[in-house]
């Protein structure tokens, strides 16, 4: 079966308590749009996004969609996907291009978009994220793959011990108190660059 340019869907909110009564909506969406939200969890792998589309339900942040089982044909779901960005493991990091980042480790992460640290105080020249953006090209980064939920590259950076403190002393430049807490408390060692592509 050819796949439909919408898609009848049933949009609630995915909370975590145990009993929740949210309400639900139900709306016309864009066919493609709901691939998107389907290819966030399984990448292009195409059994998989035929068999969650026959399934008929999805779970994409805090929302959870849900539709009338679809079967589709290999051709369809083919051609929908090839209107998706693929990986490019050829591509280079572009710090003017990068739109957020994660520092990992252990179990905790900060994470970060350059809206959210990179505007300085009146008197401040520089901002976090200038000097995070800093020490990341000043190593190697590795490409790890496209964020279709965040439809970004993904480059993964090791950071040293001198880095992470070098991070935690600028946090300074950070005007939330909450993430400026973190960043000072939280051990980390790795940080997730995403960035991304002109017109995507």
């Amino acid at each position: 079966m050819a796949l439909p340019q919408t898609i009848r869907v049933k949009l609630s909110s995915e909370t975590a308590e145990a009993i929740s009564l949210t309400p639900v909506v139900v709306q016309e969406l864009p066919t493609l749009e709901l691939i998107e939200h389907i290819l966030g969890i399984t990448g292009k792998d195409e059994p998989r996004i035929r068999e969650v589309l026959l399934r008929g339900t999805v779970v994409s942040g805090a929302s959870r969609f849900r539709w009338a089982g679809l079967e589709t044909d290999v051709e369809s779901l083919r051609d929908a996907l090839g209107s998706f960005p693929d990986p490019d493991p050829t591509r280079q990091f572009s710090a003017g291009s990068c739109v957020r980042a994660i520092l990992r480790g252990g179990r905790q992460s900060i994470e970060m978009s350059r809206e959210s640290v990179g505007r300085s105080g009146l008197l401040r020249r520089s901002t976090f994220w200038d000097l995070l953006m800093e020490v990341i090209v000043a190593g190697e980064l590795l490409y790890s793959g496209y964020s279709y939920r965040d439809r970004a590259d993904r480059f993964v950076r090791e950071l040293s011990v001198d880095e992470a403190s070098r991070l935690r002393a600028g946090s300074d430049a950070v005007r939330y108190t909450t993430l400026r807490d973190q960043i000072r408390s939280i051990g980390f060692a790795r940080a997730e660059l995403y960035v991304r592509r002109a017109g995507v």
